[in-house]
């Protein structure tokens, strides 16, 4: 099995210390990660150090270097307490709302990421929370990719491509299977065991980087698969909220 990286909730005013403690270990092995980057952050929570001026610039530099940039989100506020499609959390900035107010959001924050020169066609939801309004809203405006769903493969659905998340890292790390996955990474909230964990899986076993994830072929995925994922993603959320009792 093949593991792409996703690193979330990239902003200026991140904890840069372990972003770049992070970014040293994927250079060491040559991995070219998918990174997030909210437009125009007003999550108090992702706001852990001083802006950095430069930060704009450096994206560019990373996505030159071979890094992958999605739009994650607009401003990473979550309104409503909708799941959406996939129901992995409940709550949402997008899921829930109309579809003209969607896009306006979708709008405005390609418009914010083109200001500062940022192009992509890749949208990360915030909380993996989007619904059908939100994928013709990316459509609209030029999205074509979601990084998001289940599976061990990217997959089309509703006229987009999907690159699947993990659903169980420990599961993925012992499958003999073909196929690729990616690991969702949160450094601003990352412990030391978990970079010695990602060390550990960057040196054992078979990375892909988030471009070349992009040519692999994807498969046609029809509604029982959706339906599965759907159920996939509520187990989920169910038992997280059970063990966090």
């Amino acid at each position: 099995m093949r593991i792409a990286i996703r690193m979330d909730d990239i902003t200026p005013d991140m904890d840069w210390d372990k972003f770049n403690k992070f970014k040293t270990i994927l250079d060491r092995y040559g991995v070219k990660p998918l990174i997030g980057v909210v437009p125009d952050n007003q999550d108090p929570k992702l706001s852990l150090n001083e802006a950095h001026e430069d930060f704009w610039d450096y994206i560019k530099e990373l996505q030159n270097d071979g890094w992958t940039i999605a739009m994650h989100g607009l401003s990473h506020l979550y309104t409503t307490k909708e799941g959406g499609i996939f129901p992995l959390n409940h709550k949402s900035e997008f899921a829930g709302y109309s579809y003209d107010k969607q896009c306006e959001m979708i709008s405005k924050g390609k418009e914010l990421l083109a200001s500062h020169g940022i192009y992509t066609d890749i949208f990360m939801a915030p909380s993996h929370s989007y619904d059908v309004n939100t994928i013709e809203a990316l459509k609209k405006n030029g999205f074509t990719k979601i990084t998001d769903g289940f599976g061990y493969e990217p997959y089309e659905r509703y006229g987009m491509t999907f690159y699947p998340i993990s659903a169980n890292r420990g599961s993925v790390l012992k499958s003999s299977r073909d196929g690729a996955v990616t690991f969702v990474v949160h450094t601003n909230t990352m412990k030391d065991k978990e970079f010695d964990y990602y060390e550990q899986v960057c040196q054992n076993q078979s990375m892909i980087s988030y471009r070349d994830l992009f040519r692999e072929t994807p498969v046609r995925r029809g509604i029982f698969g959706a339906l599965r994922e759907r159920l996939m993603a509520s187990a989920k959320y169910t038992l997280v909220r059970l063990r966090s009792k």
